[in-house]
């Protein structure tokens, strides 16, 4: 199988990877490039999932891309309609004739005497390339999180995965228990109480839920008036100000968030189930569209339970209170499982890459890994706003190395900095995957502004040959 060489290779084609293509070939059309996706469709997560009711768990308008606004009235899209917002994108672009499905890469070799990245896929084939763009997400695609629940082999049910949802799955007119309550169990509820005859979700603690409408009146009115470009500016707006408003008033925002919930569902409200022990944004809330979740509780399809799990038997699950939920099918939303850098062995002169040994520069490189650059987006705000952000400045530092013929670029860190975590939330799956996530630091330019506006000024007009970054020929 012949080496295929491009001046760059995007590794991933979801909304990361269509991001990367984009910039790249608008803001350095001289260089070659290819995108390499494990999988046979476009989408990454989009492909993948594929539970009832999957959907944006933020606006289109900002979860669109900033060069081809959201096309539809629907702030918050289901599944369909987001793969066919992709592909239409790529088309328009040209980027669908660069994509290369069915090459999983793993294992990513740097030469410093080549100044050459190699990679080699799964299936034997061979790829060199100046850059890297790693667009691969940040959870294992493979393997989920998966507690070991005691005795769950005695239960005499099905039991299902979100993240691996048959396409068989039966259950209509069955009592359904979802153990979890993040984002995809708080969709996954709504949309199994349609069919089931009823659904408990059953949660260790409650989460900071929200309810906002699917068609958004005033972003759509904005929209029509000035352009897509208003109703984006909307919701980052807003978006800025709730989280501001959270952290900086914790107190009085947990109070209105669990006053709404309380006004929506009304002498169905019990507070156990909807007043989380930490602060707002300590985690992310979550989303119900058009209130659907607290519609279907008050229709009596669904019902909480806060409790923790002390085991299983042939007909359901037992509870620590001992109250028994009886199940003919259960759902383990439980979480994702971390992984960085997509599972990828990278070495660089023979030595294998620990991510955890790292610091994140300006969000998109490692300490002392040249060329590659991170797609990452942000925790508190879309995806999307943070990569196509980063894939401008890349284009930017690739463009300033053409200029002065530099073959390398690596960010440096130097022995002073103070270490933090990357991300700072206290959800599980985050406190689980910490010991293999790089480093942030107080000092910039090592530490994530989780602001749009902030990154957005520092990565159009940020100095590229900084004190940290290091070029050579």
């Amino acid at each position: 199988m012949p080496e295929q060489h491009f001046d760059a290779i995007v590794i991933g084609a979801g909304i990361s990877g269509i991001s990367a293509a984009y910039h790249l070939q608008k803001y350095n059309p001289s260089k070659s490039y290819t995108v390499l996706e494990r999988r046979e469709n476009l989408g990454g997560t989009w492909d993948l999932f594929n539970y009832p009711g999957i959907r944006s768990d933020s606006d289109m308008y900002t979860f669109g891309f900033s060069f081809r606004h959201w096309d539809d009235k629907h702030a918050i899209a289901e599944k369909d309609n987001i793969l066919r917002y992709l592909n239409d994108t790529v088309q328009e672009f040209g980027i669908d004739k660069q994509i290369q499905y069915g090459k999983h890469i793993v294992k990513a070799s740097w030469s410093s005497d080549q100044a050459m990245w190699q990679l080699t896929s799964a299936d034997g084939a061979h790829f060199t390339c100046r850059f890297i763009y790693m667009c691969v997400g940040y959870y294992d695609y493979d393997h989920a999180h998966d507690p070991q629940f005691n005795g769950l082999e005695n239960f005499e049910g099905d039991v299902l995965h979100p993240q691996f949802w048959p396409d068989d799955a039966d259950y209509a007119e069955k009592k359904v228990v979802v153990i979890g309550s993040g984002a995809t169990a708080i969709t996954l509820v709504p949309s199994l109480a349609e069919k089931a005859q009823h659904v408990t979700m059953l949660q260790r603690s409650p989460t900071y839920l929200g309810s906002m409408p699917a068609v958004d009146p005033v972003a759509n009115r904005l929209a029509s008036w000035f352009g897509r470009w208003a109703a984006r500016w909307w919701f980052i707006l807003t978006k800025m100000f709730q989280y501001w408003y959270c952290r900086t008033f914790p107190n009085s925002a947990k109070k209105k968030i669990v006053a709404d919930v309380k006004a929506l569902l009304g002498n169905k409200f019990e507070a156990k189930h909807f007043t989380p022990h930490y602060n707002p944004w300590d985690q992310r809330a979550c989303l119900c569209p058009d209130a659907d979740l607290f519609s279907a509780i008050k229709a009596d399809k669904v019902s909480i339970e806060t409790d923790h799990i002390a085991g299983f038997n042939q007909k359901g699950i037992e509870l620590e209170s001992g109250k028994e939920l009886e199940a003919d099918v259960i759902v383990t939303a439980t979480g994702l499982k971390i992984q960085f850098f997509g599972g990828i062995d990278f070495t660089i002169d023979g030595k294998k890459l620990v991510a955890s040994d790292s610091y994140v520069y300006k969000g998109f490189m490692l300490s002392d890994v040249p060329n590659v650059f991170l797609a990452v987006g942000y925790t508190n705000a879309s995806w999307t706003l943070k990569v196509d952000l980063t894939h401008r400045y890349a284009s930017r530092l690739v463009a300033h190395m053409e200029k002065h013929q530099y073959t390398k670029c690596t960010a440096r860190a130097n022995s002073s900095l103070q270490e933090i975590p990357l991300i700072d939330l206290s959800s599980s799956y985050i406190q689980r995957a910490q010991a293999q996530l790089p480093m942030q630091a107080k000092n910039k330019p090592w530490r994530l502004n989780q602001n749009f506006i902030a990154d957005n000024l520092a990565m159009r007009f940020s100095v590229i040959d900084d004190d940290e970054m290091e070029f050579s020929r």
